[in-house]
């Protein structure tokens, strides 16, 4: 079997499944399957549904959703040349179909149990063709741009008739789902003018065209109702929005705990209509799915591996997406038992070179960590250049997940080594605060501390050709790491954070996430210039490229271009590349063509200065060359 050669293009290869649903009978199964088609530069998706082993599919199609009875379906497709979305209704046995509303902008739909209701959720803005005005903060947001006035919009939708029962408005960021008849919806609590995101939250029931508050200033939301009890999320009440997220049932007089024992972060959860709950943890690199019955805890996946979505039917079946460090994620049933439903890419990693992580543990500062690193082909007696990557966050987690630039990487000969530092999710609430108004000390200690321990462990690596990465909280780590340390050889910044105050005064979460990290009174607090790199660019010693998407609002654009600047004026060696689209997370979300020019700058970066030290990095050039060859 002919092997394929990694590169920037691989990505293209793979197929990608996300949103699972599973019929409440538990006899069929929906997903989508995304393909990225570079040459139209867009991707492709279709819902497949599966039934007694038979495959049926729609085409240009997002968000299946089945109803109760499970013999209709639901589902989105977007109208480019309207700029808007569409909702339309299938039935399941003729696969036949009819649009029944078309909205500016959709962001969930929900089946009442009687078959025929849906709620619809939006938002609308002020969309005026000439200003954008706003008096509330931040006036944008990352992927979603300038609020302009934006409101959450409700619809109840008749199926039946295509008429909308029901429309009523919230605050932006506001969520709802089905309790009976009546809709449960969470409202981010407004404290002193000001919308607490992310921290605090009012809880609303509304019935017969009248909302009635259920909690106010509480920090959890509404995950799902069996029509009994609702599943929160969250916790009572945070003062820090990096502590743990928990999950409480509120039977309609108490709100009572499930999961705050077990310690670990939870990210999803259900609960089926006999109340049993179902949840995933973060867990020292992992993401396992459990079932809780009672107080019995029942693991559904519990390995080295990552659960990213899943559902529920009423009999108890959980259909799931599982990926490993070697493996795209793939659906899986659960059914006292799991049994692997796709293997989509299977035929692609069986003519890849794909390579298993590599676990260890160290001390760093009286705190046992976690570190991986994965090993390229060495030749007996090859010194093998190293590339250290830091996730974001900082209350992000690495671990057993299949991320992409690791395997290119490591299959273009280098090692790739990463570690969970203090911040990192995954362990107990005190280690996630432990970072907090510290950023860049104690946890950059834990990273120099992992790589040495990594040295220690594999010879053949050359600790004179070291170099460093990250995104977001990565690349402000790797700024700060070229003005704090020799042993970084170079570094590839990306959508990073140099200067705090602008940060906090520019960046859409800044005004409360920043002050969470580095501290209150911005302008009089002294970490604000003490931890920025932008204050010690005079130490960097090392080539940085700086890579930035323009409509990031989350890590602003003037992070990298002060940086940048700052760099120039001193002598140093940096080069900047802006891509012209994209949020904060274009690495992942941007188009097809966009993701392949960043991940051959990302490649040929380190490979020039890493591998064989190049002087200069023309970029023009490096881009018109593989193009070139690629026409040919």
């Amino acid at each position: 079997m002919k092997k394929i050669e990694w590169d920037e293009s691989t990505f293209c290869k793979f197929a990608y499944l996300n949103d699972p649903k599973i019929s409440k009978d538990g006899q069929r199964i929906a997903y989508v399957l995304t393909k990225a088609n570079l040459k139209n530069n867009e991707y492709e998706n279709t819902i497949i549904i599966e039934e007694n082993g038979t495959k049926k599919f729609i085409e240009n199609a997002l968000m299946p959703r089945f109803s109760p009875d499970g013999k209709k379906m639901t589902f989105t497709r977007a109208n480019k040349e309207k700029k808007s979305t569409e909702l339309f209704l299938y039935d399941l046995s003729s696969m036949s179909g009819k649009r029944i509303l078309q909205a500016k902008n959709i962001i969930s739909v929900s089946w009442n149990k009687d078959d025929r209701r849906i709620l619809v959720i939006g938002f609308k803005r002020k969309e005026d063709e000439d200003l954008i005005f706003d008096d509330e903060v931040p006036v944008w947001f990352d992927a979603k741009a300038f609020f302009d006035g934006e409101r959450t919009t409700f619809w109840v939708v008749d199926t039946k008739s295509e008429e909308i029962l029901e429309e009523f408005t919230a605050e932006k960021f506001s969520s709802g789902i089905w309790h009976n008849d009546k809709i449960i919806y969470t409202v981010p609590h407004r404290k002193d003018n000001k919308l607490q995101f992310f921290k605090l939250y009012d809880i609303y029931i509304h019935e017969d065209g009248e909302s009635k508050k259920l909690f106010e200033g509480v920090s959890y939301t509404v995950l799902d109702s069996n029509g009994e009890a609702l599943l929160l999320h969250g916790k009572p009440r945070k003062d820090k929005m990096s502590e743990h997220n928990f999950l409480y049932i509120w039977n309609g007089k108490e709100v009572i705990p499930l999961t705050d024992h077990l310690v670990y972060n939870n990210e999803q959860g259900k609960i089926d209509e006999r109340g049993n709950v179902y949840f995933t943890t973060a867990k020292q690199g992992k993401v396992n799915l459990y079932k809780l019955k009672g107080r019995e805890l029942i693991p559904i996946v519990e390995d080295n591996s990552w659960v990213t979505e899943f559902d529920v039917s009423n009999d108890g079946k959980v259909v799931f997406l599982k990926e490993t460090d070697t493996k795209l994620r793939e659906l899986y049933l659960w059914n006292e038992g799991s049994v692997q439903i796709t293997d989509y890419n299977e035929p692609i990693f069986a003519k890849l070179s794909t390579r298993p992580l590599n676990h260890f543990k160290y001390e760093s500062l009286n705190l046992e960590l976690d570190g991986w690193y994965i090993k390229p082909q060495v030749e007996e007696g090859e010194k093998v250049p190293v590339i250290v990557f830091v996730h974001g966050g900082p209350k992000g987690m690495y671990g057993y997940y299949f991320k992409y630039e690791f395997q290119l990487m490591a299959n273009k000969g280098f090692y790739v080594v990463f570690v969970n530092p203090r911040g990192s999710n995954g362990y107990d609430e005190d280690f996630a605060l432990k970072v907090l108004e510290r950023t860049g000390l104690e946890d950059f200690q834990d990273i120099l501390n992992g790589l040495e321990k990594f040295f220690e462990l594999e010879p053949q690596a050359d600790r004179e050709r070291v170099g460093i990465t990250g995104i977001s909280y990565g690349g402000f780590m790797t700024n700060w790491a070229l003005t704090q340390s020799k042993i970084f050889k170079t570094g590839i910044s990306e959508n990073g954070i140099s200067y705090w105050l602008t940060s906090y005064a520019f960046s859409d979460i800044g005004l409360w996430f920043d002050k969470e990290v580095i501290g209150d009174n911005p302008l009089e607090n002294e970490n604000y210039r003490r931890l920025s790199p932008l204050f010690h660019a005079q130490n960097v010693q090392a080539p940085l490229l700086i890579i930035h998407s323009l409509e990031d609002y989350r890590c602003p654009l003037d992070q990298s271009v002060m940086f940048y600047h700052l760099l120039k004026d001193l002598g140093k060696e940096a080069y900047i590349a802006i891509f012209k689209k994209g949020a904060h997370g274009h690495s992942l979300q941007a188009s097809p063509r966009h993701r392949m020019k960043r991940y051959r700058l990302f490649m040929e970066f380190f490979a020039r200065k890493l591998k064989k030290y190049e002087e200069g990095f023309d970029v023009e050039q490096i881009l018109k060359k593989k193009d070139e060859s690629e026409k040919a």
